[in-house]
């Protein structure tokens, strides 16, 4: 990480440290706990982190063409007809199949909910990046995307997964949010999995996919 931008977190690390333990009191009166603390002096270093190079807001535009990916059916590799029945025997198969992920994730738009997937894919190319300067540019995207109390598009984190993400901010890597990763994974396969599969959308998909009946 660059110097300054070390010396920040650290410095932020710090200083919830500090409050923490030397007025616990007034943190539990007023309702915030360190790890909201954390999240919030987080969110708005992530924010106002605006000084990037011209390589990091190229890299920065790329990826973001790439997380957003594809949005619905139609315009992700259709599947066959037996691909699709697949996805009936596990959220799993969904998930390998890119036209699987397309369908489920235009589900999960209806479903206001696809920031789910949204936060999962660009998960997956963060673990694909090996440049440290990279990968400490797309964890604070993310962080600011996703995880940050401030963005639209905030997925549904619980209390532990968040203090291990503010921990892992302070030396980004290419695996900071595996956990939170994993959560909404689950999230997504006993929540909305279900619902998906027995959907009118996908109902509608396998009808699609079927073949004409032959002429007599």
């Amino acid at each position: 990480m660059h110097g300054a931008q070390k010396n920040l977190f650290t410095l932020a690390g710090n200083a919830c440290a500090e409050r923490t333990a030397t007025s616990s009191s007034q943190v539990e009166a007023d309702g915030c706990d360190r790890a909201k603390i954390i999240t919030c002096i987080l969110a708005f270093m992530v924010t106002h982190l605006t000084v990037r190079s011209e390589d990091e807001t190229i890299q920065r535009s790329t990826f973001e063409r790439r997380t957003e990916g594809t949005t619905n059916c139609e315009e992700s590799p259709k599947p066959t007809l037996d691909d699709a029945r697949c996805w009936t025997m596990s959220f799993e198969k969904v998930m390998k199949s890119a036209a699987g992920r397309g369908c489920f994730r235009q589900f999960l738009r209806t479903e206001f909910s696809e920031e789910n997937m949204m936060f999962w894919l660009a998960c997956e190319e963060l673990k694909k990046e090996t440049n440290r300067t990279v990968v400490e540019e797309k964890v604070r995207q993310i962080y600011e995307d996703f995880i940050s109390i401030l963005s639209p598009k905030e997925v549904s984190l619980d209390s532990r997964v968040r203090e291990v993400i503010n921990r892992n901010m302070l030396e980004p890597t290419s695996h900071t949010f595996d956990d939170a990763q994993l959560q909404i994974y689950t999230l997504m396969q006993r929540d909305s999995y279900p619902r998906f599969i027995n959907s009118s959308a996908y109902t509608d998909l396998l009808k699609s996919l079927e073949e004409p009946p032959p002429e007599p």
